[in-house]
């Protein structure tokens, strides 16, 4: 494979590291507490070259906390909640919306250095880095603008069966908050900003791989909001986590990442019917091309379906079932997008194909690719399934069984497995028996068998896309999934309401009940029983 990795002069200096990130401070009750203990070292998975040999390049340092340090953290949480009436649960809307603006602007004014940091510690290429900034940007401006809708037709008195109400969502207190290492940025905020916009408070543990990219964000976070509503946790998950969980004292795990890992989180907690869990976990999206398919837009679909960000997404295409009528045309239209792919560094224009972030990564997708062919698959691309160091070409496998690992596992990288099919049957049983429900591609052209496998298809999955990959977007569709995929709805208007709970003020309608309402109201006695609302 010839790739050749950059000398370090050779990184072009915008998006050049010159003295690697020192980061000795956490977040903790609003202030920036230097941490004395020991650092763990941030490597890239971009190498540089020295003579003959390359290594990682490295970004940085960043704390490896302690237990006791993480339930520091926790306690500060739990302090600025105060039972609900701490100072942020108790902040009017438009206050807790003017903070997150001010985070807002103050993170726009690091945007260069996120973009970068999320180029060089997930190997992410320059326009999706720009992309997921740009988009989780858009997430806080749309969320607001959702807090704004529901908050005026929460403002409403009811008058049911001689009952008088005002029903309000209100916050559910302590959230831990852990993002994925795919989409650190983006996939983070979409809890963190609906949980803190609602009136909780929060403790973020940044993901394994895109660590230092939060570290520009810090003082944003301290100068934005009231102490103790946002704490930072950083080092060995399995070290700082599971004490957070055992404490009891977190309300609502909010995790993106392995079903494994979150079993593994709710059963820490001693109880675990008080824990309210949003989780987004692991999928093996299916495409289905039937015999009609326009196979043009179908190769093209399921090349960057398969193959945006090196098949790290979980809403990634995982498994391709082909009619075996045209599964030869179709592999040959896979075959040369995949061929024109373009590999290299996140800061080279038109990549497609990176060095992976995770150091076992190109080794599993390796063994995949082996079992495979042990079992009959040919590596249909050119080139496929070479690895050198972190980066791993794309591989193309037909025919894929169900005696084959990546028939099962979720792959997770550039390796694209096709399943031909002679009765679609075979891929609604498919569906049916596998442990992930989140989305599925069709692609064809006749209504009627297209509904046919729609319908079959529905209630396994939370979503269908016709001829189109599988995606999030927009974020205003509810994004979720069934079985082992998620736990939770997320959407912009979805995640308020999973990160509070509907709260109801109620008096008899009598004349007094009714003066001491309108004096409360009037008078703006309580924040939570108003009328006042935002344009």
């Amino acid at each position: 494979m010839p790739i050749i990795f950059p000398k370090t002069d050779d990184i072009p200096e915008p998006f050049r590291l010159d003295i690697p990130i020192r980061q000795e401070c956490y977040l903790i009750d609003g202030e920036l507490r230097r941490w004395r203990g020991a650092l763990q070292e941030v490597l890239s998975p971009v190498r540089v070259r020295s003579g003959e040999s390359s290594a990682p390049l490295k970004i940085g340092e960043a704390p490896l906390l302690s237990p006791e340090a993480s339930l520091e953290a926790l306690e500060a949480a739990k302090r600025a909640y105060a039972n609900g009436r701490g100072v942020w649960p108790a902040m009017p809307v438009t206050e807790r919306i003017a903070c997150l603006r001010r985070f807002v602007a103050a993170m726009e004014q690091r945007r260069a250095e996120i973009v970068r940091l999320l180029m060089l510690e997930i190997g992410k290429p320059r326009r999706e880095a720009d992309a997921e900034f740009d988009r989780a940007r858009s997430y806080i401006h749309d969320t607001v603008e959702a807090l704004k809708e529901l908050d005026r037709a929460s403002s409403r008195f009811q008058i049911q069966q001689g009952i008088i109400g005002q029903i309000r969502r209100a916050p559910l207190g302590v959230v831990l908050c852990m993002g994925p290492y795919n989409f650190p940025l983006y996939e983070t905020f979409s809890t963190l900003v609906p949980a803190l916009v609602m009136g909780n408070t929060v403790v973020l543990k940044p993901p394994r791989f895109g660590i230092l990219l939060f570290q520009p964000l810090l003082e944003a976070f301290r100068d934005s909001f009231p102490a103790g509503v946002v704490n930072t946790v950083y080092g060995d998950g399995e070290v700082v986590v599971p004490p957070l969980l055992a404490s009891g004292d977190v309300d609502v795990l909010a995790f993106i990442g392995t079903s494994r890992v979150a079993d593994r989180l709710r059963a820490a907690h001693p109880r675990p019917h008080r824990l309210r869990c949003v989780l987004g976990l692991d999928a093996k999206n299916p495409a289905v091309i039937l015999p009609d398919a326009d196979l043009d837009l179908a190769a093209a679909e399921c090349l960057k379906g398969s193959l945006t960000f090196n098949g790290q997404r979980c809403t990634a295409l995982k498994i391709l079932f082909v009619h075996r009528s045209v599964a030869e045309p179709f592999l040959q239209r896979l075959s040369r997008g995949i061929g024109r792919l373009r590999r290299g560094m996140p800061w080279e224009v038109g990549v497609t194909i990176t060095p992976l972030p995770e150091p076992e990564k190109p080794a599993y997708l390796q063994g995949l690719v082996r079992d495979a062919e042990g079992l009959g698959a040919r590596v249909v691309n050119p080139g496929g399934g070479e690895r050198a160091e972190s980066f791993f070409t794309p591989a193309l496998l037909y025919p894929v069984t169900p005696a084959m690992r990546v028939y099962h596992e979720e792959q997770f990288g550039p390796v694209v497995p096709v399943v031909p099919y002679d009765d679609i049957r075979e891929v609604v049983d498919y569906v049916v028996s596998s442990d992930y429900g989140q989305q599925a591609s069709i692609f064809g052209q006749d209504p009627d068998l297209i509904a046919r496998v729609m319908d079959a298809l529905v209630n396994q999955v939370c979503r269908i896309n016709i001829n189109s990959q599988c995606q999030r977007s927009p974020d205003t569709f509810p994004f979720n999934g069934r079985k082992n995929s998620a736990e939770g709805t997320q959407s912009v208007v979805d995640a308020l309401r999973v990160f509070s709970i509907r709260t109801v003020v109620a008096a008899r309608e009598t004349d007094a009940n009714r003066q001491i309402i309108t004096t409360i109201v009037e008078e703006r006695k309580s924040h939570f029983l108003s009328t006042d609302y935002i344009l």
